[in-house]
């Protein structure tokens, strides 16, 4: 809300109805009869524009010496002739408020003196229809801009209490500062409220969307949630920031299916640029079994740099290619991630994939790793030795192995039926064991 407030010209501070001393305005008829009708500052039912009021003749001399200093940029100047005068005229003293207030809220830091100026200037009740409204409206915006929310809020509904107005801006900034109050519950009316009239309008805005969404994810109402963000995609197709929340909230949702087509649809069009992005994509395919397109989407992302070359990627592309039933790749794969930590467990998945692959020599390679970098439940990695080395006819070696892994309790009745089996073996092949 920074710069919510800026006073871009002064003259628009000044009543319409200012008139200095002996300007005289000719105005030609075809113009008046070209000119639109002007809008109303109050469109309630049965309204009628009261009498304009004008500033005294006294006032309106330092009024205009006031601006005059103010366009030659001596703004300090300017506030202090109109701090300096000096009227009991309500209305007078009630415009001069609204001018320095104007003027101070332009201000940076001045925001809590422009506050005091402007409230003392509605407070009368003494300003013209339209400089009352506008500054109504002012005093909530610049309450917005001094975290002064509530009261923004106040400002706001007396606003269109007055002038029986509905504006976009006006209830987008009232879920705004409902928002920042954790008023989370009351944000979705004035949400609503601005989503309707933008869309009155012809130009749809996101921050409502985006507000009301906030509200319900905050609340923890994530079918809610969803909703918002599926209107945002339908509203904003082109902005590649909605597609990826609304696939991620799918996925909190559990609606894997509705996920992966989103994220799909998304990475067709060139939107998933992210790592998260890119790896969520990847965790779809294998959650919706199609774990060959995790496998290339990872391969594919590790070979051109964007996600990091280590261990958690190696990792997750060696069960990616392990799922589809590549077990060389996912082997070769499981075997670059245990080397960045030593991981024993990595080895282990390495070497009983390089079994099912029949590359025995490169699994006792990996198993054995798997032992040396201290592996829970040796046993079962003994056992695994003993079946790469029964396959390479390395039959005492073998048989080690299944003497090591009987030691376990878990592997035992296994180890057991195996040796006689592997002695068998080598007594057909005249090897004594």
């Amino acid at each position: 809300m920074k710069n919510l407030v800026k006073i871009t010209a002064l003259a628009a501070t000044l009543s319409a109805s200012f008139v200095f001393s002996g300007s005289v305005y000719a105005q030609d008829e075809a113009a008046k009869k070209a000119a639109p009708k002007p809008v109303l500052p109050v469109m309630c039912p049965g309204y009628k524009a009261g009498k304009t009021n004008l500033p005294s003749e006294r006032t309106g001399k330092k009024v205009a010496k006031a601006f005059e200093a103010y366009n030659q940029d001596l703004t300090d100047e300017a506030v202090q002739i109109l701090l300096d005068i000096d009227t009991s005229d309500k209305f007078d003293m009630a415009y001069v408020n609204r001018f320095v207030g104007n003027i101070l809220a332009a201000q940076k830091g001045k925001g809590p003196q422009a506050l005091e100026k402007l409230t003392a200037a509605v407070k009368v009740k003494e300003l013209n229809d339209r400089e009352h409204a506008d500054t109504l409206r002012l005093l909530g915006d610049l309450n917005l801009q001094e975290k002064q929310y509530k009261t923004a809020i106040t400002w706001y509904q007396s606003w269109m209490d007055f002038t029986c107005k509905e504006d976009p801006a006006i209830y987008t900034r009232m879920t705004q500062a409902y928002y920042e109050t954790k008023q989370l519950d009351k944000m979705i009316a004035p949400a609503d409220k601005a989503i309707a009239l933008y869309k009155a309008e012809g130009k749809p805005n996101k921050n409502p969307y985006v507000l009301k969404l906030t509200s319900f994810y905050e609340r923890k109402l994530y079918p809610q949630t969803v909703a918002v963000a599926e209107e945002l995609v339908r509203n904003f197709p082109d902005n590649k920031q909605w597609w990826s929340q609304l696939g991620f909230f799918y996925m909190l949702v559990e609606d894997y299916k509705k996920a992966l087509s989103t994220f799909e649809i998304a990475y067709n069009q060139g939107f998933l640029e992210k790592v998260s992005q890119i790896k969520a994509l990847a965790q779809l395919y294998s959650t919706n079994d199609i774990p060959h397109k995790a496998a290339k989407l990872l391969q594919k992302y590790v070979d051109n740099g964007l996600l990091e070359k280590n261990a958690t990627t190696y990792s997750q592309l060696a069960n990616a290619y392990h799922s589809a039933k590549y077990h060389k790749k996912a082997a070769k794969n499981y075997g670059i991630a245990a080397n960045f930590e030593k991981d024993p467990e990595l080895y282990r998945k390495q070497g009983i994939l390089l079994i099912a692959a029949e590359d025995f020599k490169g699994a006792v390679v990996a198993l054995q790793k798997a032992i040396d970098n201290g592996i829970e439940n040796p046993a079962r990695i003994h056992f695994s030795l003993m079946e790469a080395n029964f396959y390479q006819n390395k039959f005492r070696t073998a048989y080690k192995h299944a003497m090591e892994a009987k030691k376990s309790p878990s592997m035992r009745r296994n180890a057991n039926a195996w040796a006689p089996y592997i002695k068998e073996k080598a007594k057909n092949r005249g090897i004594n064991i």
